[in-house]
């Protein structure tokens, strides 16, 4: 431990931006960038010019992932002080990003949009979350009494960021959506006014309804809330723009305020602020619903492919779900949950490298990495440890699945937001006293233990140290076996294949090709394992032992077996050349799919694995394997 924290002493954080600028394609290739609690996210006018390779092997720099409509660079709890040097390098504060056509699809600009929205805020509501849940410890142990001054104020200290949750998105909203975050923040004003709230509890309690120039006032509450606010900015943000062209210029300073706010803050109490709320309702409504009927479900989906969803940004979906549950409902027993169980159960797997591996290096990132990882960071071991080993990863995904499962069955839930991790346990103490807690610290324990077995028992293969550190212990035969290519064309490295399963090799080593015909054929002899439902990826293992995954395409999944046909099931015998499945290239391209096939031997660590040719050809080798030997 000692020797990371002199590391971090001596790290040159401005050389470090200097150099991220530099390969990220300079000044003139960003848009727009912020952080996290952990990486640096860049919306790049061209990631083509972005030097990735380099990036990864950057000391300083534990991964790079494009993804979500972000370039995002993982740097660890440094991420702020490189942050900072980096904006000092450029002219990036109080700079309109300008304006440009979007060529992402709707799924991957919205991810983008909630991203930008809730990363800002995370700090307060997290921060909020873990002083709730330490209150809920002072009470529980009759540390501090309720009806005291003191946990009085830590209450209001605590409840700020959540009551005036609306102005902190409105904020980060506005600068998302390009508007004046002052204006926004006025809109926000407007729903959270002492005023207006007075207004709606007569409302409910006379039955009187609210109305302004005629129209009708939802008599609503919008403290902690998070839909109503984001649809006003939205809607604000276009106002903003027509009422700065139709204002005279000598009065414009006075008039486009004006008329933004006169036009937006009604729309914003008559529509947009009780469509928020129904949609808000309709999320907790839902959520109640699968609680009652299979309340383990979602918290095991959520412990299971939680790491996936960091990769990938989705996660930011889930952040306004379970600040609307316990906004809403009190308490969250989706989001939270299984996010608690697959956090910790990432610290488990890195801790579990952190005894297994022999190299010094992994070692100090794997202890740590888990420590942040049980406190509820994981991306330096996600990204540092288990991503990069593999193994570890499906173990943390394993240990996350029956943490999930533990807890939804028990109806595990949490009264606060924050990070997920072992400082938000406290966050788990109910009203009616410390079940709810034991059960989430002993779902808590059954992801770091199943996670830290399971990494023990699968194993991984392990990054030698540098030449003359280490001497291999591995020693390696002649070739044993060859693939021919199973599809005409231009072979390509995994790193140049636009998904991150197959570029990061998380699913094994290979090469691909950029097909020039529709048919597959075998690349060895041997049994076919498995042909996919949708027929759009095949499975091999050949006579040498080798496990081969042919998959056509990139998300081709998508297509449902449509423009696939195949030629084989599981369990026939086939030799090199015979035909496994054909598909219609040109109308899978017509589709909008990439038809980049990737090649992948599965148990690639039984093997050194060395692609020998450039150009795909029928029957000619275009992968060398050596078998291992321990």
């Amino acid at each position: 431990m000692a020797i990371l924290f002199i590391q971090e002493a001596i790290m040159d954080y401005k050389q470090l931006a200097s150099d991220i600028l530099a390969r990220v394609g300079g000044e003139s290739n960003i848009i727009s960038f912020t952080h996290c609690a952990t990486r640096l996210r860049f919306n790049l006018k061209d990631t083509a010019k972005a030097d990735t390779e380099n990036l990864k092997n950057m000391p300083g720099i534990m991964g790079v992932v494009n993804k979500g409509g972000q370039y995002q660079i993982v740097i660890g709890s440094d991420v702020p002080n490189v942050y900072r040097e980096l904006m000092a390098l450029g002219s990036f504060s109080g700079s309109e990003p300008p304006e440009e056509k979007d060529e992402r699809n709707a799924f991957i600009r919205a991810l983008d949009t909630i991203a930008g929205i809730f990363t800002p805020i995370l700090p307060a509501i997290t921060g909020a979350g873990i002083l709730k849940a330490l209150m809920a410890l002072l009470v529980a142990f009759k540390w501090i009494d309720t009806a005291s001054q003191t946990y009085q104020i830590l209450n209001i200290i605590s409840d700020a960021a959540f009551f005036f949750l609306p102005f902190l998105i409105a904020n980060s909203a506005a600068n998302k959506f390009r508007a004046n975050p002052y204006m926004a923040m006025s809109i926000s004003g407007v729903l959270l006014h002492p005023t207006f709230i007075s207004m709606v509890n007569t409302a409910k309690e006379t039955g009187d309804a609210i109305r302004f120039i005629g129209l009708p006032v939802t008599a609503a509450s919008y403290s902690s809330s998070v839909i109503p606010i984001i649809l006003s900015v939205w809607f604000m943000s276009y106002i903003e723009p027509i009422a700065d062209r139709i204002s005279p210029k000598p009065v414009k300073f006075f008039t486009k305020p004006l008329i933004t706010l006169i036009i937006s803050a009604p729309v914003a109490l008559i529509v947009l602020g009780p469509l928020g709320n129904i949609v808000g309702n309709g999320i907790a409504a839902f959520i109640s619903t699968l609680d009652t009927y299979a309340k383990w479900l979602v918290p095991l989906l959520v412990g299971i492919f939680t790491p996936w969803m960091v990769m990938t940004g989705t996660h930011y979906g889930l952040v306004p779900i379970g600040i609307n549950n316990v906004a809403t409902a009190g308490f969250d027993t989706i989001v939270g949950p299984g996010m608690l169980g697959s956090n910790i159960a990432q610290g488990g797997a890195a801790f579990a490298v952190y005894f297994k591996t022999k190299n010094s290096t992994m070692k100090q990132l794997a202890l740590s990495s888990g420590i942040t990882a049980v406190c509820g960071i994981t991306e330096p071991a996600l990204y540092g440890v288990n991503l990069k080993l593999k193994r570890p990863l499906i173990a943390s995904m394993i240990g996350g699945g029956v943490s999930g499962l533990f807890l939804g069955i028990f109806g595990v839930g949490r009264y606060t937001t924050g990070s997920p991790g072992l400082l938000a346990l406290p966050g788990y103490i109910g009203p009616d006293g410390f079940t709810n807690l034991i059960y989430a610290i002993i779902g808590s324990a059954i992801a770091f233990a199943v996670s830290f077995a399971a990494t023990l028992i699968m194993g991984f293969e392990d990054i030698p140290e540098a030449a003359g550190t280490q001497t291999q212990s591995v020693k390696r035969t002649a070739v044993e076996a060859e693939l021919c290519a199973p599809v005409k064309g231009r072979i390509i490295p995994l790193k140049d294949v636009k998904d991150p399963i197959f570029a990061d090799e998380i699913l094994g080593k290979g090469a691909a090709v950029i097909p020039d015909t529709g048919l597959i054929v075998a690349p060895a002899g041997g049994v076919i394992e498995n042909v996919a439902e949708t027929s759009h990826a095949v499975g091999l293992r050949t006579a040498d032992g080798a496990d081969v995954l042919i998959h056509i395409g990139i998300d081709t999944v998508k297509l449902d077996g449509k423009h696939f046909k195949p030629l084989v099931k599981a369990g026939d015998h086939v030799k090199i050349g015979d035909p496994l499945i054909e598909f219609d290239m040109d109308k899978v391209k017509k589709a909008g799919f990439d038809v980049t096939t990737p090649i992948i031997i599965t148990n690639s660590g039984e093997f050194d694995i060395s692609v020998i040719s450039k150009d795909a050809l029928e029957k000619e080798p275009f992968i060398r394997l050596s078998k291992k030997e321990g």
